[in-house]
């Protein structure tokens, strides 16, 4: 696939993004907006837009590290515990810190998403059987986990309502002001990129990464705190995205080989037209209400990951 065709479709898509919704806008109206228009378009759709392109490119990027880094397909902040994790640190900011604002919320959730990812890929050293299937179905029993004590302490704290939000990943609530934190993403991804080439060595093994000078584990470190922050960010603003992160890197991976330098411009590009695609979905087809992305991303994901699992099977 070729990056000037994904490009066009995220011109394509990101226009329409801008005039899909309850409110009638069109694009002959941008010449001669009228008040409201002017303040949908500003303080919502823009905003929308935005958020839907960083939250798809950095969870892409997220999932690919990922899936270097552990040296397995299926791995991904979905399957790693990570998303969890940090739902589970935004329920103890929300015990601990009430009057917590976006930042304080943010630190206490990225240390616990740090802390799950950590975790899950100690877990991963300790596993002998490494077969590609069996460590992701590891790291959702993991994830369920911590999931299950996450829902345990919002029940007991009456901080159930709270946690639903960040349940299903949701663009319908992005509005100016409240979606600003992912610009925290934008140098994460850069230092993502600077640092493609250390993350593929990486992937390759300790001993034979040392043996070419690098410091392993501090790139692996690196590695996961990327993963961690920006995972961190898009739940807290955007709510839980399934399946991003493991599908795009693999449908990358397909036509692109696995070198993380060459696949990391495509994925940011693909997983951006994937969301975005999942969003206009969601608008349209049971206009003038819609879908959280959380709902057609699980739906259209899943399916896309059985086929990446029995296409690896008849491949076996």
């Amino acid at each position: 696939m070729k990056l000037r065709y994904l490009a066009l479709a995220l011109l394509v898509l990101s226009f329409a993004s801008l005039f899909i919704g309850v409110t009638s806008l069109s694009p002959s109206d941008i010449f001669h907006l009228t008040e409201d228009q002017f303040e949908i378009l500003w303080v919502s759709r823009i905003p929308r837009l935005i958020s839907i392109l960083i939250a798809g490119m950095g969870m892409s990027i997220c999932g690919l590290i990922m899936q270097q880094l552990s040296r397995n397909k299926f791995v991904s902040p979905t399957t790693a515990g990570t998303i969890d994790s940090a739902r589970f640190g935004i329920l103890m900011s929300l015990m601990l810190f009430s009057s917590a604002g976006p930042l304080q919320k943010m630190l206490v959730a990225f240390f616990f998403a740090l802390l799950g990812t950590f975790i899950f890929m100690k877990i991963l050293d300790k596993v002998k059987f490494k077969d590609a299937i069996f460590i992701p179905l590891v790291g959702l029993m993991f994830g369920n986990i911590v999931s299950s004590i996450t829902t345990f302490f919002a029940y007991k704290e009456d901080l159930i309502q709270n946690m639903s939000s960040w349940l299903q990943g949701n663009f319908a609530l992005i509005m100016q002001g409240r979606y600003e934190i992912l610009f925290i993403s934008i140098p994460l991804l850069a230092i993502a990129y600077l640092y493609a080439n250390r993350f593929t060595i990486a992937g390759m093994g300790e001993e034979f990464s040392t043996n070419l000078g690098l410091n392993h584990k501090q790139v692996v470190n690196i590695g996961l705190v990327i993963v961690a922050l920006v995972t961190t960010v898009v739940v807290l603003t955007v709510g839980m995205i399934p399946f991003l992160g493991l599908i795009i890197p693999n449908i990358v991976t397909i036509y692109q080989g696995d070198h993380l330098k060459k696949s990391l411009t495509h994925t940011a590009l693909l997983g951006a037209v994937f969301v975005l695609a999942c969003d206009v979905i969601g608008r349209v087809i049971i206009y003038p209400y819609e879908i959280a992305i959380g709902v057609t991303v699980g739906v259209i994901g899943s399916g896309i990951f059985l086929y990446l699992v029995l296409r690896r099977k008849a491949y076996e």
